[in-house]
């Protein structure tokens, strides 16, 4: 949430005109457990209150596990819990964007109704991630664990290694690829390495949060070299920040 959301918001600002500025409030986890989650989850109201103070114009609740193991279709519980209080805070209306929400939506988006999933989880976790996105009627034909429960380690997996395990994730059949369902383990630059490679969209929870945040500001979804579902329309954008 903090490097890569940013790293993207910045490339798009070499393609347009707009300008960002970043505000983060966290909520603590060290490892990356159904009872840790839970309890990150439960304070994500003081996140929220904190943040409302800044005045932002989009918020984003930017754990997608957390919000994916309190049950099937949570995120719209939790992003209307939270807008509650970004209201109470602020007085006026506040968009917010979790990451389960948005990769659910930027899926809906691609039209992929089958996808293979990379996470850095353990297995139990990730059957909890693909369990909540066939929920949503979207099928996930496979799946590959890096099995690491140690959050600031997950935030050091090497992307490297990400780039060869998309390499071993079977798509067959698959509609997009998403290379990483967590917004902590790092994938930015294999997510455009491996869009180079693939030829079908290649997503992650960080590039489908941005996408989302873009939509909500009513902003050009545009970000280079982050994969398919913010590639388009990158030709015309250059175009547009050039005329101007």
């Amino acid at each position: 949430m903090e490097t890569e959301i940013p790293a993207m918001l910045r490339a798009r600002e070499q393609v347009a005109p707009e300008r960002f500025t970043f505000h983060s409030a966290r909520m603590r986890m060290k490892q990356v457990t159904p009872e840790e989650l839970a309890a990150m989850d439960a304070d994500s109201e003081r996140a929220a209150a904190e943040l409302a103070d800044a005045r932002v114009d989009v918020m984003g609740y930017a754990c997608l596990v957390a919000i994916m193991s309190q049950g099937h279709g949570y995120h719209r519980t939790s992003e209307e819990r939270l807008g509650r209080v970004a209201r109470e805070e602020t007085g006026g209306d506040l968009p917010v964007v979790s990451s389960a929400g948005a990769l659910v939506e930027a899926l809906e988006h691609l039209g992929a109704s089958k996808v293979a999933v990379l996470t850095p989880y353990m297995k139990p976790l990730t059957a909890t991630v693909c369990s909540y996105i066939e929920n949503e009627d979207i099928e996930v034909v496979d799946s590959i664990s890096r099995e690491e429960p140690d959050n600031l380690k997950v935030g050091q997996l090497d992307q490297d290694e990400l780039i060869r395990l998309a390499g071993e994730v079977d798509t067959t059949g698959a509609d997009a690829l998403v290379i990483s369902a967590c917004v902590q383990m790092p994938s930015l630059r294999a997510l455009a390495e491996v869009q180079r490679r693939s030829p079908i969209p290649v997503v992650s929870a960080a590039s489908a949060t941005v996408w989302k945040m873009l939509h909500e500001l009513d902003l050009d979804p545009v970000v280079p070299e982050a994969g398919a579902l913010l590639g388009q329309p990158l030709g015309q954008a250059v175009a547009q920040a050039v005329s101007r």
